[in-house]
């Protein structure tokens, strides 16, 4: 039987940090010229036990990524060895799931997960953890997603890109096990790490995370920059242990007769820093560059200098500030990062300081973290060595385009659903859609569009976008409890079964829009949502570099087509909310096909999945049926919007537990929008809106999730289709 550590008898800045090893590339090139072609690397995802507290405790068992690193020799660890990506240059990496024992973390089955063995979700009371139920912990899917990375969809590790040891079993998005990471973008500090659905928090708590830094030889910042033993990663993650050094998650759920393990917010009482409780690390007298990642589930982090002494950030997600940013502390959400320099050239030798926290957990309605454990994150002790003057910085670091909209905008929605006799959410979504409904995030390559985010939560939420850095445009409070009534009394109480109808967010507002902070004024690709506030994002579709206005709707101006592969998504980071429905899908399109005038036409492609409630027999015939409804959102001389939905039905029968057979029928509104170039279009005129589908893809096989009880038959549980809508616009005759 396991017993809990106490994390006050755990001494702090025993253990030194550790900077984490780096993985040497095979180098690919020209045989010809010389040329480098690309950097391929061979990393596996395996067990291990390592040292994370201090001497005399025991070691720890962990997940670990491993590989071939700098001195030849093959490295395991977590958090794993660091990626040195050069920009131009890209990368292959070959990912390897070695996971072959079951999982030793409890995986919830209740929530919508990998479900590599396609077990159905069982029902109470439930079993205990452990041993909990073993066709759940085993076999142990992965998939490793490049966070911030601008990267083609098949190769950005997304939540049903999953595979098991030896690629036995695989999720429904999976194509391939070897991603290609163009390394475009710019310069910054970017981080993998794990991503199946439903037991991202498990695989991350477990250890599945690393740095990947992208430099870029031409920039004219980073030489004026700390670097070689002057540069630190540093990822600050909290975790619970026992006293035989094994790792504490939480194996009783916040609402365990309805989710038996699963908890919203898992809050550690210990602080772990690159693989090390509470380390120290002896700095010269001089500048450093330390590189801030929250690799945390859930628990927010405000930084602090134990002397009171200012640092000054120069990045954020996705590459430098526009300028540098003088501050006394800094908050960083779960996946957020700040390239932060720390100057202690003028420090007397011996002077220890440490780095402080007093963020509320859960954030921002929960408690003070206890100064004796997790207020404190780490110590840095003065060497007695010459001190060495920072070099002066520029005014202006980097030159961030200004982003114009061409998109209409999106208002969403960041929910919780609950019962108020029960003492936590059942489970956390956007815009009151679950994972599974249809994908409703349609942009267009090359587009940019403002993305409303109002949270009637009350929790911040750090939203990630796949694919894409954005721009934090403001944040303004408004009447959160009249708004969700009002969206509520339009839609419903989430999860909703039909498309979400937006609900413009302005009669609401009170005040005036905040301003992003000065250190958020830059690339993000992760961004804070607060309760009671509407958060502004504002998305474009096109690389980081593409100059303002350089790039339009349906332009593509990536190294790769954004349109292929199985899509992105965007989701709150707080893993534990993740894995219970707070992420959807995302799908970039190409946009509109333009045909001559006096009629227009343009395709969308909608793609849904529709659940068959089993018992469905996976023999019976299945009857379609599609209906278009369409209408005009806008009119403007150079174009048209239009917005509607596709009403599919779905008749099939199904088998009851009598052995009767029953007809059913699911109606799912799939919405879409699509903009038609039309240069004679008036303010004024009248139009007809005609609409035609054509199914272009169905799995008419279905998945199946074994026998009926009674009948012995093959019984299917989803379908997947995928149609394309052509809707057709032209003037009334009337009005010509």
């Amino acid at each position: 039987m396991t017993i809990p550590l106490d994390p006050k008898f755990i001494p702090k800045y025993v253990n030194q940090l550790v900077v984490p090893s780096v993985f040497k590339p095979f180098v690919a090139k020209e045989p010809s010229t010389g040329e480098v072609l690309s950097h391929n690397y061979t990393v596996f995802i395996t067990t291990l036990k390592q040292q994370l507290l201090p001497p005399r405790f025991p070691e720890t068992f962990v997940f670990g990524y491993e590989g071939i690193i700098e001195d030849g020799s093959c490295s395991s660890s977590t958090p794993g060895p660091t990626f040195e990506a050069v920009k131009g240059i890209p990368i292959n990496v070959q990912w390897v799931n070695n996971l072959t024992e079951p999982h030793f973390l409890p995986v919830d089955p209740t929530l919508h997960w990998a479900n590599p063995n396609n077990i159905p979700s069982p029902d109470p009371p439930f079993l205990d953890f452990p041993p909990g139920y073993p066709l759940a912990q085993s076999p142990v899917p992965v998939t490793t997603h490049l966070h911030g990375g601008e990267v083609r969809s098949d190769s950005d590790g997304g939540p049903d890109s999953w595979f098991t040891a030896g690629e036995e079993k695989t999720g429904p998005s999976f194509v391939k096990s070897r991603n290609n990471y163009p390394n475009q973008q710019e310069a910054t500090t970017l981080w993998y790490h794990a991503h199946a659905l439903g037991i991202t928090r498990l695989n991350v708590f477990a250890g599945l995370s690393g740095f990947y830094l992208l430099r870029d030889p031409n920039n004219d910042i980073e030489p004026l920059l700390p670097s070689g033993p002057f540069e630190i990663p540093i990822v600050i993650q909290d975790r619970s242990f026992n006293e035989d050094g094994s790792l504490l998650f939480p194996n009783i759920g916040v609402n365990p007769n309805v989710h038996p393990y699963w908890v919203n917010d898992f809050l550690g009482n210990v602080i772990m820093v690159n693989g090390k409780v509470w380390p120290n690390l002896n700095v010269e007298r001089r500048q450093y560059r330390c590189r801030f990642l929250n690799g945390s589930n859930s628990r927010f982090y405000n930084l602090k200098l134990s002397n009171d002494q200012p640092f000054i950030q120069i990045g954020s997600d996705g590459g430098f500030l526009r300028c540098p940013v003088e501050l006394n502390e800094i908050l960083i959400a779960p996946a957020e990062r700040a390239d932060v320099l720390i100057d202690f050239s003028r420090l007397d030798p011996g002077t220890k300081i440490i780095v402080t926290n007093d963020a509320f957990a859960p954030f921002p309605g929960g408690d003070r973290p206890d100064p004796d454990t997790t207020g404190q994150i780490m110590q840095f002790t003065v060497l007695d060595t010459p001190p060495v003057r920072p070099v002066r910085l520029p005014p202006i670091l980097n030159n961030i385009p200004i982003l114009i909209p061409d998109a209409p905008k999106q208002t969403l929605t960041l929910n919780v659903v609950r019962e108020e006799t029960e003492p936590g959410p059942r489970e956390l979504l956007l815009d009151g859609q679950k994972w599974a409904s249809p994908t409703s995030e349609l942009p267009q390559v090359g587009s940019t569009v403002d993305w409303v985010l109002a949270n009637v939560s009350a929790a911040t939420h750090p939203i990630h976008v796949h694919l894409i850095q954005f721009q934090l445009v403001s944040r303004q409070l408004f009447d959160s409890e009249r708004y969700l009534a009002d969206w509520e009394s339009l839609n419903g109480k989430p999860p909703l079964q039909h498309p979400t109808i937006p609900l413009d967010v302005e009669p609401y507002l009170i005040g005036k829009p905040i301003d992003p902070d000065l250190n958020e004024q830059g690339w993000k690709d992760t961004v804070r949502a607060n309760p009671n506030e509407v958060t502004i994002l504002r998305l474009r579709f096109t690389p980081q570099n593409v100059g303002s206005g350089d790039s339009k709707p349906g332009q593509n101006l990536f190294p790769f087509d954004p349109t292929f592969g199985p899509g992105y998504v965007w989701h709150c980071h707080i893993l534990d909310h993740e894995d219970n429905e707070m992420m959807r899908p995302m799908k970039v399109v190409s946009g509109p096909i333009v045909e001559s005038n006096p009629q227009s036409c343009c395709e969308v492609i909608v793609e849904g999945n529709t659940q068959l409630v089993p018992p469905a027999l996976n023999n019976a015939t299945i009857s379609h049926s599609n209906t278009v409804f369409a209408e005009i959102e806008k009119v403007c001389p150079e174009k048209v919007i239009i917005s509607g939905f596709l009403r599919k039905s779905i008749t099939y029968t199904a088998v009851l537990d009598s052995g009767v057979r029953e007809e059913n029928i699911i109606t799912n509104d799939l919405p879409f929008q699509c903009i038609i170039d039309r240069e004679d279009a008036n303010e004024n005129d009248s139009f007809m809106i005609t609409g035609s589908t054509v199914l272009c893809e169905v799995f008419a096989k279905t998945q199946n999730f074994g026998t009926h009880p009674v009948t012995n038959e093959q019984v299917a549980f989803r379908f997947v289709e995928k149609d394309i809508i052509k809707v057709c616009v032209k003037k009334n005759p009337s009005s010509e």
